[in-house]
Parts: C-alpha cells; structure tokens; sequence
C-alpha cells in the first residue's frame, strides 16, 4: 500500500511524457530546428523541396500542437520566440535520438539499405564510383546514391539528414568549421598540379613551376563560391600577382581543355584523373607544392551503421592505395 502514491504519481508522468511526445510531429519539429539555423522560410523550403506555404503551413501546426507562438516575423527573416527557441533545442536531441535508434535498429542487420553520398567532381570520380562499384559486388543488398555537391552544398545536406555521407574538401588556408553534429574521418591529401598547353615554353623545361612565373597567363578556375576558387586565387596573391580569371567553369575535364588548347592555365588536383596528352602538360609546383585535405563527414547519431562503415573503410583504402 505504501508503493501505491509513487506507483501512480510516476505512471501519471509517464503518460503526461507520452502525451506530449505524441502531440509533437517529428518531422514538424526538424523544420522548426532548421529554421532555427536558416533563418528564413524560403531556404528551409529549399533544403526539403517543399513550397514556403508548405513549410508555413507545418510550422504553423506545430504551434498549434504545442500551444504557443514558436516563431515570428521580422522583415524577409523569422525569429523564434523563447517558446521556439527552448522547442527547437529538444527537437534537436529528439531527431538524434530518433536517428540513432535507427541506427541501433540497422545494426541488427547486414550491410544493406540505402546510403546518400554527397562529393565534389574530382572525388566522386576518382574515390566514390570506384568504391560504389566495390560495394555493390560484396553487398548486392546495398544501394548507393551519389549526389554531385560542393563542399558547401553537400554539408548542410549532411546536417539536415537529406545526405548520409558526405566527402569534402580543406584547404590550410581556409579550414571549415567544425560541427559538433559532425564527425570527420579523415583520408589524407592530394596534390595540385599546374595544367598548361604542351607547347607552352614552360612545359618544354619539364622542372616545377613558380606561381609567379604565370602572372601574364590568362586563368581557368571553378565558379566563385567554392573553396577551390579561392584557393587558387589566394595562391596567385601570395606569390605577388591578381589572376587574370578568364573562365569559370564547373568541370574538371573543361579546366583541362582550356588548358589544352592554350586559352588559360589552371591548377588541377591529381586525384580527378588528370593525365598529360593530346597537347596537355601537367608540371608540379616549386617551394613544395600545393595539397588540399580530403575527409569524409558522417553525423555523430549515424556512427556505427554498418552500411556506412563498409563505404569509409573502402574510401580509406582507396585514399592510402
């Protein structure tokens, strides 16, 4: 008899715990967490492919769920209130716990699923076609997707769960930031080399070549937004001169018809394929060259899936081959 008030008061909390899970929508409560970090309807819109009034809509029956005005507007952006606010920090903890009971639940399994990998041009073609290919004759139960982002794209995705893995890019120069969210698995470096016609009078040396001796060149980058682009225009600068960027193109094998036919020169990781011919020389830098880092990116809630193991084991072997 004495157990029977502790009994009750405890059950009561338990259903009370319940109820309010219940009334909560999951996937209302990840687009409030990331209107929380967007800032706007229109780019939560856009990160899930829905309309804005679908995404208004959501949130707005989240508010009714949960009784209180979550959010408000302030000009073109949005603000949540401390209701929101104090939500959105739970909300989070709730999708990773959701995650990782996924996580727990797939384990049981073999490697099998779906995975959603996110990689810039050169390492989805030098690093993940190759370990698809792998994968998929060791584990014909797996599916692998490649989606063709930049670093700067491909994270976000990775965070909002819309990405399993993603491959990306460091430069010394620019670190990305860290998200605790995150966890880097690291897969060595790859080195720059500059491309430039064969006939040039610098290629006949056969020697490495100084940045500074291409400041009358005519350039051949990447577009703008990408760390790439600005690393090979923070290198011209140090070396004491402004690129005359001619050319901003997105793929890999157009840098290196430019180059070919003599229209511009351009710097070119080794790690996409490039290979000297058909009126193409590719020469190493002087002073030690150029390299950029290379890591993988998986969210900490979906460590331990064995699907996602078997790619990075595979990712590291290709990168130490």
């Amino acid at each position: 008899m004495l157990l029977r008030p502790w009994v009750q008061y405890h059950s009561t909390i338990w259903l009370l715990s319940f109820s309010f899970a219940a009334m909560l929508h999951a996937g209302r409560l990840r687009l409030l967490v990331e209107l929380e970090e967007r800032g706007t309807i229109t780019a939560v819109a856009a990160a899930f492919d829905y309309t804005p009034s679908a995404v208004s809509q959501q949130l707005m029956r989240l508010e009714a769920e949960a009784g209180r005005r979550l959010f408000e507007r302030v000009g073109r952006g949005v603000l949540l209130t401390d209701a929101g606010r104090l939500l959105a920090s739970h909300g989070r903890a709730v999708l990773e716990r959701i995650e990782a009971a996924e996580t727990a639940l797939v384990k049981l399994d073999a490697v099998s699923g779906r995975l959603r990998v996110g990689a810039f041009q050169t390492a989805a073609q030098g690093l993940v076609v190759p370990a698809f290919t792998a994968l998929s004759e060791r584990h014909p139960q797996l599916s692998c997707e490649l989606h063709d982002h930049e670093a700067e794209v491909a994270l976000p995705l990775l965070h909002s769960g819309k990405l399993d893995l993603v491959l990306a890019e460091e430069y010394e120069h620019a670190p990305r930031p860290r998200d605790p969210a995150l966890e880097r698995h690291e897969l060595g470096a790859d080195e720059l080399m500059v491309a430039l016609p064969a006939g040039h009078p610098i290629a006949s040396r056969g020697d490495p070549v100084a940045l500074a001796e291409l400041s009358a060149e005519r350039w051949a980058t990447p577009w703008e937004d990408t760390a790439y682009t600005a690393m090979v225009v923070r290198a011209c600068r140090a070396a004491g001169f402004e690129p005359d960027v001619r050319h901003r193109v997105t793929d890999l094998h157009m840098l290196l018809d430019l180059a070919r036919a003599g229209l511009a020169v351009t710097l070119v990781p080794l790690l996409g394929g490039a290979h000297e011919g058909r009126g193409l020389a590719l020469r190493p830098l002087a002073g030690g060259g150029l390299r950029r880092s290379l890591f993988a990116a998986v969210r900490r809630s979906a460590t331990g899936r064995p699907a996602l193991d078997a790619l990075l084991r595979e990712l590291a072997l290709r990168t130490a081959a």
